[in-house]
């Protein structure tokens, strides 16, 4: 069948045996797929498959993106899973070594299960967060999953134990209720996994009731998706890709700016003419596409990469919007880069890029007090220093608020950084910063 029409079909450590790249792969790639897999996520389908240059694995950027490495897991833990499955170990004993490993690897980053989770009457909601006062990122039920699987992804806990550990809601009432009393919300991210796994229908039974004026308020909603890369098909010959942009049009009508945040990690996910096709349409609707990814080593810890990809956005009209730093979950040792390379890998590809690419920011860590951007390197007062910057706070009043940490060549993350100029703790971590400001909303929206 050719690429224009088939049907999508996920592929996991099981099926792709069946599949002639599986035949491609060394001995040594085959059993990192299987042993890997039992731990951490994996799922690729025929599109993905045809960007890798099987030739070049396990170096190939792309197979570095989806497919499991030996290294993503400690060495000790590779060698008790390998031994396991090897051995044949019943499934049940295999599945609780996963686990024991996965507790270790900080399933869920900056508070995201506990600080960020909104309630309604004293109710947790499920399936939902509330972190900055603008924005509400919901989790539909029906979106808990990828067309394929980042090997990075910090979501990745979404996707293993059955999913008994994701964020999901089963439907919208919730939604509707708390943007209902929460006027200051301008922003609804509709996130997962990716929401363009589900039918159209389906999205669109989530998202119609927030259309309804008397969510006004809400003027920007964004759906957060790895489709533009994985399946773009999904906005071009799936059979309901044309009721998917008839929806994107009803929303942009209503008023609202509809914006599909892309995730692209590499200029080759731009190549074919399906994921270009796919831009297009989408902003033919009036939608707008945005270009967001972490910095990955072996996939795209260069400053070329970069470069080309913002520039092949920029042609098909996606703008460049962050350059993440991986964050602090799953295998971030595999991928992590030192923040300083990270530092210069983005001032080298900024300044390749012209006005139109530096829309970007980074390098930008979403940490627990908001998202840390790293400004430059600089000596101040005899001390050399990272400039640092909150572009967007857990607290309003931290946002755009410049702070300094003193330089260190191996920091990857926010928590290997200490205060410059002798100060014992930064700004956000005082007593009372802890304090969620969503709760500070609720309880002030209860006295009024």
């Amino acid at each position: 069948m050719s690429e224009v029409h088939e049907r999508f079909r996920g592929l996991n450590a099981r099926s792709l045996r069946a599949e002639p790249e599986w035949q491609l792969l060394t001995p040594e790639a085959r059993e990192a797929v299987e042993v890997v897999s039992t731990v951490l996520p994996f799922r690729v389908n025929r599109h993905v498959l045809r960007q890798i240059d099987f030739s070049r694995a396990p170096d190939d950027p792309i197979f570095q993106l989806t497919f499991p490495q030996p290294g993503m897991l400690d060495a000790a833990d590779y060698r008790r899973m390998a031994d396991l499955v090897r051995g044949g170990a019943p499934r049940q004993r295999i599945e609780t070594a996963a686990r024991e490993i996965r507790r270790t690897l900080n399933p869920h980053p900056s508070g995201q299960a506990t600080d960020n989770v909104p309630t309604l009457d004293g109710r947790p909601l499920a399936g939902m967060q509330h972190k900055y006062r603008e924005t509400v990122l919901f989790f539909p039920a029906a979106g808990q999953t990828c067309h394929a699987y980042c090997t990075f992804c910090f979501r990745w806990a979404q996707f293993v134990d059955g999913g008994e550990a994701a964020f999901r809601a089963s439907e919208s009432r919730d939604l509707l209720d708390y943007l209902s009393r929460r006027r200051e919300v301008t922003d609804l991210l509709v996130t997962g996994g990716d929401p363009l796994v589900m039918r159209t229908r389906v999205l669109r039974s989530y998202l119609e009731g927030v259309l309804d004026p008397a969510f006004e308020h809400v003027a920007q909603i964004r759906i957060g998706t790895k489709s533009v890369a994985y399946w773009p098909q999904r906005f071009t010959t799936d059979p309901d890709a044309d009721d998917l942009l008839r929806f994107f049009e009803q929303i942009v009508a209503g008023g609202r700016q509809l914006a599909i945040m892309g995730h692209y990690s590499h200029p080759r996910e731009l190549e074919s003419d399906l994921a270009q096709a796919a831009v297009r349409r989408i902003r033919a609707t009036g939608a707008s596409v945005f270009m967001q990814s972490p910095l990955i080593r072996h996939v795209n810890d260069s400053a070329a990469t970069w470069s080309d990809l913002w520039r092949a956005g920029i042609r098909l009209g996606a703008v460049p919007y962050y350059f993440f730093v991986e964050r602090d979950t799953g295998p971030r040792h595999y991928f992590e880069v030192p923040l300083v390379r990270a530092w210069r890998i983005f001032k080298e590809a900024y300044r390749q890029v012209s006005g139109l690419g530096r829309t970007v920011r980074g390098p930008v860590m979403s940490a627990w007090p908001g998202k840390v951007l790293i400004d430059g390197i600089a000596d101040v007062s005899g001390e050399r220093v990272f400039a640092l910057q909150m572009l967007q706070g857990r607290r309003s009043e931290w946002v755009r608020r410049p702070f300094y940490a003193r330089f260190d060549p191996q920091a990857v993350w926010l928590d290997d950084l200490v205060p410059a100029f002798g100060h014992d703790r930064f700004f956000f971590e005082q007593p009372g910063a802890e304090v969620d400001p969503v709760v500070e909303l609720q309880a002030s929206a209860l006295s009024c």
